[in-house]
């Protein structure tokens, strides 16, 4: 089921809506039409709606996107707190468990020991 109701209706020629009109028998719902707002022209089905391309209008291209960032160099990333065989971690903070500080992961020092595994 296609979720637009933007069509371009066949029969008039006309921008229009898309209604969905509930069929009957009794107090049972046995359907639904599909019904041009604008001059009342019934579609067969699904696949007969002439709906329109969802279209946006077109802004940007793919030289305005950004290069990608590159924060740190090859290995300079290697030797952060986070990659320390003496970082602890906790629900509640970050800790240095050689010298007992508080750290963030990204933080780094001249004592690092790479963590194994």
């Amino acid at each position: 089921m296609n979720s637009s109701v933007e069509i371009q209706c066949t029969a008039c020629g006309q921008e229009s809506l898309l209604k969905r009109v509930p069929r009957y028998d009794g107090f049972k719902k046995t359907g639904e039409s599909l019904v041009c707002a604008s001059c009342g022209h019934e579609f067969a089905g699904e696949p007969d709606v002439p709906f329109k391309e969802k279209r946006g209008p077109r802004v940007f291209d793919d030289s305005d996107r950004p290069k990608s960032a590159h924060v740190f160099d090859a290995h300079e990333a290697d030797r952060l707190c986070r990659h320390c065989k003496h970082y602890v971690v906790n629900p509640f903070c970050q800790r240095c468990g050689l010298r007992s500080r508080l750290v963030e992961a990204t933080d780094s020092c001249d004592r690092f020991e790479k963590r194994q595994g």
